[in-house]
């Protein structure tokens, strides 16, 4: 379609003449065109999600409402678990302050610090101190580990090397189970600080105590105190002892294996529940069972079974 010409009279020349055109005009015109079709793209994008749906929407729009209704009884679920927990850990301080006379332990012993939490926030230079600082310690303690390895590569390169009783006495233990070691520790009965020999293992009666290396049977008699007690006599001057035994499958003079079974778990004796207390000694002396647990577990469960035994301050016995 042409465009329309437009004509103005000229006074002057008496003559009619096509009028020039105007751009502002031309402008505005546009502007209102473009204006016009925004709107009515915005209208038509309006009608066509509130009349139109697509397979997803209406999937997203079916699960908004699931979750709409749910929503009430999970967070009413979730306040009755939380109030749950709060009395879980309430019971549990009372029963550690109340039998073991110590805190409650935190629940993972290698858990991050909590002053790490808020590392974005120190200064570069604190941050570089306690960098520098850290790794040198850590530099310290390699040499130290480097050092203990080349004892350990000598001695097993001995041929007279005795290897101590490194296997657990009972199986699949883990670090929860591991009560109070070797130490002063607070008798159950006396509520007094006493030393403790050994290290109690927290499993029920009737589980089977094995031992805990070749060796032969010293002693397998019952005590006032630690009620049914196996003794072994291993090479090196190693001694093993398992006491509060519900029973006992070995007698005095008999050889055995390690892995052997010597009895079962009880609380025979003066023991506050079913236990095993176990105790190593070397010429005669008490060590911490503890430290022979690093062969039989993961590095990390060992880490732990020393932390729980080394900070559980009432003994069973």
């Amino acid at each position: 379609m042409a465009r329309k010409k437009l004509f103005v009279f000229d006074a002057e020349s008496f003559h009619f003449g096509e009028a020039p055109r105007k751009i502002g005009r031309a402008a505005l015109t546009l502007l209102l065109y473009m204006l016009l079709t925004f709107t009515l793209a915005v209208l038509a994008y309006l009608a066509f999600t509130l009349f139109f749906r697509t397979d997803t929407e209406r999937r997203l729009r079916r699960e908004i409402r699931m979750y709409e209704e749910l929503y009430s009884g999970l967070e009413e679920r979730g306040d009755l678990l939380g109030d749950a927990i709060a009395g879980l850990q309430h019971k549990d301080n009372d029963i550690y302050s109340l039998v073991f006379h110590s805190g409650t332990p935190g629940l993972d012993p290698m858990s991050v610090p909590a002053d790490l939490s808020a590392i974005d926030t120190l200064p570069d230079a604190v941050l570089t101190g306690r960098t520098a600082a850290k790794a040198d310690s850590l530099l310290r303690r390699c040499a130290d580990v480097d050092s203990a390895f080349l004892r350990i590569f000598r001695a097993l390169s001995d041929s007279a090397a005795v290897l101590p009783p490194m296997t657990l006495p009972v199986e699949e233990i883990s670090y929860p189970q591991v009560g109070a070691s070797a130490g002063r520790k607070i008798n159950p009965f006396y509520k007094a600080y006493v030393f403790h020999e050994g290290v109690d293992l927290l499993v029920p009666r009737g589980t089977p105590v094995h031992a805990t290396a070749d060796g032969t049977v010293v002693s397998a008699a019952s005590s006032r105190t630690t009620g049914n007690t196996v003794r072994i006599s291993h090479a090196g001057g190693y001694e093993t002892v398992y006491c509060h035994l519900e029973s006992m499958d070995v007698r005095a003079g008999q050889r055995v294996r390690a892995g052997a079974k010597l009895g079962t778990v009880g609380m025979s004796g003066q023991a506050f529940a079913p236990h095993l207390h176990y105790e190593v000694r070397r010429d005669g002396a008490a060590a911490d069972p503890v430290g022979y647990f690093f062969a039989s577990v993961s590095p990390m469960e060992y880490a732990n079974m020393l932390y729980m035994s080394v900070n559980t301050m009432q003994s069973m016995d």
